[in-house]
């Protein structure tokens, strides 16, 4: 089957198809007198692997490194270990993200706390003060620092 129609049948730009062919994710084409491209009929179950895989949080590398080359012949082991692996990452992302949220809930219960008599400025330097208590930009408030990948050093907003 040519690109084009394996474009269409895809939803996949002919571009990226290209792209996946030249990174090794895909065998690479035949071509015709007329140098065009001609994929086997499996190329488009590879191609919706890749999509699959990559929706589900892999990257190239890791699809690369986990894709056979005969998709009759799947590494059980080694693609049940990297199954695995992608679900112990997201559960780690979520619960980054849970953290997360509970400090931009706080944040937004500071921020919406009003004191009696406060006025606007009054409110921002109260926020600003709790952000800074402790030296260590609100971590023991609960409230939300940038944190570096590198250091995980907590740096003010």
């Amino acid at each position: 089957m040519k690109i084009g129609e394996l474009a269409r049948l895809s939803g996949i730009a002919a571009s990226r198809i290209r792209f996946y062919e030249a990174s090794g994710l895909l065998e690479p084409a035949q071509r015709q007198a007329n140098g065009y491209r001609e994929y086997a009929p499996e190329t488009l179950t590879r191609l919706e692997i890749i999509m699959c895989a990559q929706g589900s949080g892999f990257s190239l590398e890791e699809i690369r490194a986990i894709l056979p080359p005969d998709l009759d012949k799947w590494p059980h082991d080694q693609l049940l270990q990297a199954l695995r692996r992608k679900v112990d990452e997201i559960e780690l992302l979520e619960q980054r993200l849970a953290q997360s949220k509970h400090r931009l809930v706080a944040l937004i219960d500071e921020i919406n706390g009003t004191r009696e008599g406060e006025d606007c400025e009054g409110k921002a330097r109260r926020v600003l003060e709790r952000l800074n208590q402790n030296g260590n930009s609100g971590a023991a408030a609960g409230l939300p620092g940038r944190t570096t990948r590198t250091s995980r050093k907590r740096i003010p907003l």
